[in-house]
């Protein structure tokens, strides 16, 4: 695969995002990241179900997050995400949240390991893994 897949997620902030100063709290950021990859991987064939039948699976190590513009209320919001290719048993996701004129809102690149839950330790991603994050057909 010459060029990693992009994948695009909208969702719309609604009040539950928010904090007291009306618009969407720093940690709420993380959670709308993580909803899109969860949506990603699951339509790409390595959701929960698998992570629980195979004992393996993606594990956050380190995230870098900035926060260009403010989310509010009621705003449509689109969330890309792209990987980079892995290197044996590390890789990263870059995600960027846009606003409905198109204005970048954040943008995050997360670290991860995939890990074998049952051994409790780093292992290389297989071929179905890299298949869900767009790296391999």
């Amino acid at each position: 695969m010459s060029e990693p897949t992009k994948f695009e997620y909208q969702i719309q902030i609604l009040e539950y995002h928010l904090d007291t100063f009306g618009h969407v709290n720093n940690a709420v950021y993380f959670e709308l990241y993580e909803q899109t990859r969860w949506d990603f991987i699951t339509k790409n064939g390595y959701g929960l179900k698998e992570v629980h039948e195979r004992q393996q699976g993606p594990v956050v190590l380190d995230v870098s997050c900035r926060f260009k513009r403010e989310l509010v209320n009621r705003e449509m919001i689109t969330i890309k995400s792209q990987s980079e290719p892995w290197k044996g048993k590390i890789g990263r996701i870059k995600q960027e949240m846009y606003k409905a004129d198109g204005t970048l809102a954040s943008d995050a690149t997360f670290t991860f390991g995939f890990m074998d839950f049952a051994k409790r330790k780093l292992i290389d991603p297989p071929l179905e893994w890299l298949q869900a994050i767009g790296l391999a057909e």
